[in-house]
């Protein structure tokens, strides 16, 4: 299992390289992506594709190739089996015998929880946010008395209506939000949620990750 970039191309450890160049195949979200990266370090495997929402259709292919020899699971960016293919391969690999190894590196949760500086007993991640606002609103709701930070993923086409329902459900609450994290256009933005609805771009463009204070303690 080994992570990948989130956008900096030298964002990846040496041990991840060595690995990627010593296994006997990689299956990858994207193989178009991950052949830019593999270029960039002169790497040349063969790639089995293994994307979602039909991660499963690619199963028998990687399991195939498992009986061959050490197989290296990436996603576009980040490690799998978070908000990203890999959690079927991982149980069937372990079903068949197999040994699975993390091999660690850049992240998007860590890198926005650092710049944000909220404290607190560690942290929720959320994953992306549920599409329907009923549903957001439900699960934000969840977050009322609790002291840690979430995390959360949101695209670019639906990161205002969901920084509108954290205004709406946690109008107390300080957010920051990452906007292109570790790329060319990196932005960091902080304040409350109608504050950084403000500073967004229109419309806003980019790969965003936000960062929900936790609650404060009450007398």
């Amino acid at each position: 299992m080994v992570a990948t970039p989130i956008g900096n191309l030298e964002d990846v450890t040496a041990r991840a390289v060595r690995i990627l160049g010593e296994v006997s195949a990689i299956a990858a979200e994207d193989t178009r992506i991950t052949s830019r990266l593999l270029a960039r370090h002169g790497i040349r495997k063969p790639l089995i594709s293994y994307r979602a929402p039909v991660e499963r259709r690619g199963l028998p292919r990687v399991l195939s190739a498992l009986d061959e020899g050490d197989v290296a699971l990436v996603s576009d960016a980040g490690s799998p089996t978070l908000s990203d293919p890999g959690q079927a391969l991982v149980e069937a690999a372990w079903a068949g015998g197999h040994t699975v190894v993390p091999i660690p590196g850049a992240s998007a949760i860590t890198a926005a929880l650092s710049v944000a500086g909220y404290g607190g007993p560690g942290f929720t991640f959320l994953g992306y946010l549920p599409r329907k606002p009923g549903e957001m609103r439900r699960l934000l709701a969840t977050l009322a008395d609790d002291p840690r930070p979430a995390v959360a993923f949101e695209s670019p086409y639906r990161v205002r209506k969901s920084l509108a329902v954290v205004a709406e459900v946690l109008p107390e609450r300080h957010v920051t939000v990452g906007r292109e994290l570790t790329k060319l256009h990196e932005q960091v933005l902080r304040g409350t949620a109608p504050e950084v609805l403000a500073a967004l771009g229109d419309p806003p463009r980019g790969e965003f990750t936000l960062v929900i204070s936790g609650a404060r303690n009450k007398a």
